[in-house]
């Protein structure tokens, strides 16, 4: 099956109203949506709703409408009803309208548009599209034909997008899996009708004002400290990259500690150095989280069982929320069936693929929705699935989505970034489920602001800062005093 044009890994979603934390609801939450609207507003004014919708994203794509050939391929129903009342609109402002009944085989020849309604987020089975000109723009109405509303999978050969419309809020099969490739650029549309309350929401620009507090007129560098206890003697890498974005995502103080290293080889000038042994150093970063509010490990640690075992304890015994990334994600081990890491405080972890599959056994797979919610319930943790669609879940089932993740990230060093955001994040008072998400929004727009070719991860922190700046509106974030 052949996939549209691959918008550069970021699905560029465009939402009627800016409100913060854009719900996505899932197949079963959509249809209690209808159902409810149903109650109290007749179909015929919902379908005519959604079919206006459509016509005007039509128009929109068509640049007008008059002697324009549109052909809408549609199902036989409330999606095909959407279909045929865009094409009542557009052939009433002139357009050359022709109507293709889905699954008849028919052609769709020559055409300055598509209208992809033949089925919608219910449809289950194996969906063939008729044949197009691959160079005819395709709007789809809701979703395209034959993908999984929840999943992203695709079954038979759909069209693919140039930009689909959807009603009411995001759907998941839209922004993962195949789905997200086929949908093309996404709308919302609002056709009057409440979301109710989601388990999932995506995370962007106007999150970052309203969930990220400004620093606090009064504090000092303890109020949002940091632990970072990476990296290894010869190997400081990964600690510096760490340490420098926790410092550039807003952390007053950032205290690092390389087992086994000398303090006085700091890779950050600014931060403050913690003596580890190369044995035994959980007692002395336990010490020194007492005095932060946030511990990240793992970056650079190395995968010797007594470093393990060391990163287990902190984790164990951490009296404040600890980020666990790459080496440190290697010592918990298997964490499926019921075998949760022990921890006193809250805990994130930040796998990639092949991370997860060694937590949970199994790869993720396209669906990384589901796949976030099945490691942060078997864990108990707040999990981080990286990728270009970033889920992050909480133990309760509750998702936050990051959609800004770019191809330039795909390099060495850019997770030991994201883990150092993310517990500035937690130590500038966010929740971790929050602060994950939001880091990782953060993270993906350092990234497109690189250089398109060449980018290192030592790039962003600095990019980090940039962002951060540019989206914090509040005046105190330069308020407070310094010391």
């Amino acid at each position: 099956m052949a996939l549209g044009p691959d918008p550069s890994l970021t699905l560029l979603v465009e939402a009627v109203a800016s409100d913060p934390m854009q719900p996505v609801l899932t197949v079963s939450e959509m249809n209690a949506v209808d159902a409810g609207a149903l109650a109290s507003t007749p179909l015929e004014a919902l379908v005519a709703r959604a079919g206006l919708a459509a016509a005007l994203a039509a128009i929109d794509m068509l640049g007008g409408t008059y002697g324009r050939r549109v052909v809408v391929v549609a199902g036989r129903g409330n999606n095909g009803a959407d279909g045929r009342c865009a094409a009542r609109v557009l052939s009433a402002r002139g357009a050359r309208v022709r109507v293709v009944e889905a699954g008849t085989g028919d052609a769709i020849g020559p055409a300055d548009l598509v209208i992809d309604a033949a089925y919608g987020t219910g449809f289950r089975g194996e969906y063939r599209a008729p044949t197009a000109d691959p160079a005819t723009p395709v709007l789809a109405v809701d979703i395209p034909s034959g993908v999984n509303g929840d999943s992203g999978e695709v079954s038979g050969a759909p069209l693919a997008a140039t930009r689909t419309v959807t009603f009411v809020a995001l759907k998941p099969g839209l922004l993962q899996g195949e789905g997200f490739h086929l949908a093309g650029r996404v709308s919302v549309a609002d056709i009057g009708l409440d979301p109710g309350p989601s388990a999932i929401h995506v995370m962007d620009d106007g999150d970052v004002a309203a969930v990220l507090p400004p620093r606090r007129y009064g504090g000092n560098k303890w109020s949002a400290a940091v632990l970072v206890v990476a990296g290894s003697p010869g190997m400081a890498g990964a600690a510096a990259l760490c340490a420098r974005s926790a410092y550039r995502a807003g952390a007053g103080m950032v205290r690092l500690g390389v087992p086994g290293a000398n303090v006085s080889d700091s890779p950050v000038a600014e931060a403050v150095g913690v003596s580890l042994p190369a044995e035994g150093w959980s007692a002395g970063a336990l010490e020194a989280a007492s005095r932060c509010a946030a511990v990240v490990v793992g970056p650079g640690l190395g995968r010797a069982e007594t470093s393990a075992g060391e990163v287990r304890r902190l984790v164990a015994e951490s009296p404040v929320p600890v980020v666990v990334d790459a080496d440190g994600l290697f010592a918990l081990g298997r964490v499926d069936g019921g075998a949760r890491p022990a921890s006193r405080s809250a805990v994130v972890v930040t796998p990639h693929d092949g991370e997860y599959g060694r937590l949970m056994g199994a790869h993720p797979g396209e669906e990384r929705i589901g796949a976030a919610r099945q490691l942060a319930a078997a864990a108990g943790v707040v999990a981080l699935l990286k990728g270009p669609l970033t889920a992050v879940a909480d133990p309760a089932g509750r998702v936050l989505l990051g959609m800004s993740g770019t191809t330039g990230l795909a390099t060495a060093g850019t997770g030991d970034v994201l883990s150092g955001v993310i517990g500035a994040m937690i130590a500038r008072g966010v929740a971790p489920l929050e602060a994950a998400a939001l880091a990782a929004h953060v993270h993906g727009r350092a990234g497109a602001r690189g250089p398109a070719e060449g980018m290192v991860a030592g790039d962003l922190p600095g990019l980090v800062a940039q962002v951060l700046s540019g989206l914090r509106s509040s005046p105190g974030m330069s308020e407070g005093r310094r010391g």
